[in-house]
């Protein structure tokens, strides 16, 4: 007869059972899961904005910061193709579906990279991608260069342009001598024309003489240099601002042609922001810095001598403008401060 178990028996008896079983494992993530984890897990750590500023400001810390998080997610994504090799074995379409996520992730990491190592778009960057940019098509005829209107004379072993309502202190970012010198890591020669342009109207309006190469340097360190790409516009009004000089933006669509004769004959000198046309392929920096009896302009041009010694149609000057109109483009009047 079997005898009957009261309800703490049965209780003891169930207790029994459950600490004879062994507690339900956690499901190990593959490897690849964990190296894929690590790697999101290092860019939010790092941060978006850090990070931009970082490459901007800092090239070798970037590089130093990036190699890591670069190598590991090499390693991630070779082991996301080795899981999904192995995966293939045993079934084709688990395999495949694999395969197109690793593709997913390997162009989602690749964007994350490329956004996140964009410079900031604080200004709109002069483009000049190769000395080519800064020549027209067809250069100048040189029988219509008259001395009489405008020259180019040696003054204490300096070349000066004469003619205009001011002497311009005159250098050429093209010549031998700028051969080796750098703006940034780039040639001076084919990217600045930005501080080869502020380097003439600085001598020539303050009497300080600053070089280009130094003019460059200096724009380096304000921030003015833009990588590959020239200048950022906000180099105009930040170097006059440097050396004490006012600076006035006026707008071509409101500009009275009086306004402009009448500054330009005054003594005061403007920076053009011109594209493509007469005096570029791309972007270019040139000054104006006078007019003739005739009512023309004369130019001073940091790429060609001849191109600053050719008077120039004033509608032809203001048709070629940039259309760019970040800080105060493509027009400004540099003039001495009053006394």
């Amino acid at each position: 007869m079997r005898r009957e178990t009261s309800p703490e028996e049965e209780a003891l008896e169930e207790l029994r059972r459950l600490k004879g079983r062994e507690p339900p494992r956690r499901k190990k993530r593959p490897p690849w899961v964990r190296y894929i984890a690590a790697v999101l897990l290092a860019a939010a750590c790092i941060g978006g904005a850090e990070l931009t500023a970082c490459r901007f400001f800092a090239p070798a810390l970037y590089e130093e910061l990036m190699e890591p998080v670069r190598e590991t997610a090499g390693r991630a994504l070779e082991a996301a193709v080795g899981a999904g090799t192995a995966a293939a074995g045993k079934a084709g379409e688990t395999a495949a579906a694999l395969t197109l996520r690793v593709r997913e992730l390997r162009e989602a990491i690749g964007d994350w990279m490329e956004e996140a190592a964009a410079p900031p778009p604080e200004a709109e960057p002069l483009t000049e991608a190769d000395s080519a940019l800064a020549q027209p098509e067809i250069a100048p005829p040189k029988d219509i260069l008259d001395p009489l209107i405008s020259d180019i004379i040696l003054r204490e072993g300096q070349e000066v342009l004469t003619g205009g309502g001011v002497d311009i202190v005159y250098f050429n970012q093209t010549d031998e001598l700028r051969a080796e010198q750098r703006y940034g890591s780039d040639p001076l020669a084919t990217h600045g024309c930005g501080p080869t342009a502020m380097a003439m109207a600085v001598s020539s309006l303050t009497g300080e003489t600053v070089d280009p190469a130094d003019m460059a340097a200096f724009c380096v360190d304000q921030g003015y240099w833009c990588r590959g790409h020239g200048s950022y516009l906000s180099i105009v009004q930040g170097v006059a601002e440097s050396w004490g000089l006012d600076c006035e933006s006026l707008s071509p669509e409101s500009l009275e042609a009086d306004e402009i004769y009448r500054r330009l004959a005054g003594g005061d000198v403007a920076v053009a922001l011109m594209a493509k046309g007469h005096f570029t392929k791309g972007g270019h920096f040139i000054l104006l810095r006078g007019t003739t009896l005739s009512g023309e302009i004369l130019a001073a041009d940091p790429a060609s001598r001849d191109r600053s010694l050719i008077p120039w149609d004033l509608p032809l000057i203001l048709e070629e403008l940039s259309p760019s109109r970040h800080d105060g483009a493509p027009l400004w009047v540099l003039s001495k401060p009053a006394e």
